[in-house]
């Protein structure tokens, strides 16, 4: 009798066991196209309704420009990635390891950049930038989660970052100048990076620099993805270091010979103004439609880990043309 106790027992927990279990399964599929991917998927609070987020007020978007400053600015035209410029390499980050990002980048400019690259095949290479400037300009894919990936890069991504990758419907690569100071040329095959890939787990936010919003809401930006009216594009905004320490293209942490000048436009102590790079990024995303950024997986595809970098493969002739350009107060396009 005791045993059958038991054995009825056993058979109750495991009927109540599965119950539990398909309800909790039923809730999780209830929120899942809220979030969009597999598990480590973004949160419903990493979204937000572009109408919810501040407005930023104009004396606070930039600094006052000063009679000595460089108010000029300089628009590469590159395309948007027509070739379909695509891997999951880092040549700032991880030179010489493929695969090492662990989730796709998207290029313009220099056609041949991979992890294998250096300064003499960028030299030498195609590029998809107007006025033969050769530079490297490269950042995570964005998926929109509700389409499974079909294409080879859009399979061979991994570590939990699946989706169809949204095209760029513009790529805009701007130099700007300094509101405080005359810039300075940047050196040959400068590496810089901008935002923190790893911000989710990260202690400080001293890093993220991610700026989304949408298109018809110029003066809102979010760390959040932004939800945006029907006919408007989702935006991002790279905007990279632009203080040089005037020995180095590379540094530790791929930061420490290029970093971002305070909110008055001054550099740092020792520290020389260089074009400030703009990469301006949009995308036509049907309202509702969740997208998410490709991250390592431990990110959970945060939109605050939004993150960029470049390579600068100018020929010294093109930079000083961007210089005198920014200095002398001009708008070109080249």
């Amino acid at each position: 009798m005791g045993k059958e106790r038991r054995l009825l027992t056993l058979v109750i927990c495991l009927v109540l066991g599965a119950g539990l279990a398909a309800a909790v399964l039923g809730a999780s599929r209830a929120t899942a196209p809220h979030t969009g991917s597999a598990a480590g998927g973004p949160a419903p609070s990493d979204y937000v309704d572009i109408r919810d987020v501040p407005r930023v007020p104009a004396p606070a978007r930039a600094p006052a420009a000063r009679a000595d400053s460089s108010p000029g600015s300089m628009v590469v035209e590159c395309g948007r990635n027509e070739q379909g410029h695509y891997n999951e390499d880092n040549l700032v980050v991880s030179p010489g390891l493929r695969s090492g990002a662990h989730h796709t980048h998207a290029y313009v400019g220099n056609l041949s950049t991979d992890a294998m690259s250096t300064d003499a095949s960028l030299d030498a290479a195609a590029t998809s930038c107007a006025g033969g400037d050769r530079s490297t300009y490269y950042w995570p894919v964005l998926r929109r989660l509700d389409r499974p990936g079909t294409r080879p890069h859009e399979r061979a991504a991994g570590h939990g970052n699946a989706g169809a990758i949204l095209p760029e419907a513009s790529v805009l690569v701007e130099f700007r100048g300094s509101p405080v100071s005359k810039v300075v040329a940047m050196p040959r095959f400068l590496r810089g990076m901008t935002g923190d890939a790893v911000a989710h787990t990260a202690d400080s936010d001293a890093d993220v620099r991610a700026r989304w919003g949408c298109s018809s809401f110029p003066d809102r930006s979010t760390t959040r993805y932004p939800r945006c009216p029907e006919g408007d594009r989702v935006t991002r905004t790279l905007i990279f270091p632009s203080c040089w320490n005037g020995l180095d293209t590379a540094g530790a942490g791929h930061r420490s010979h290029l970093r971002f000048p305070a909110a008055n436009g001054v550099c740092p102590a020792n520290t020389f103004p260089v074009p400030e790079l703009r990469v301006s990024l949009a995308y036509e995303v049907p309202a509702g439609v969740p997208v998410a950024i490709d991250s390592f997986p431990e990110q959970r595809h945060s939109p605050k880990t939004d993150h960029a970098m470049f390579v600068n493969a100018m020929t010294e002739r093109r930079m000083a043309a961007v210089v005198g350009c920014l200095n002398e107060g001009r708008a070109c396009r080249n």
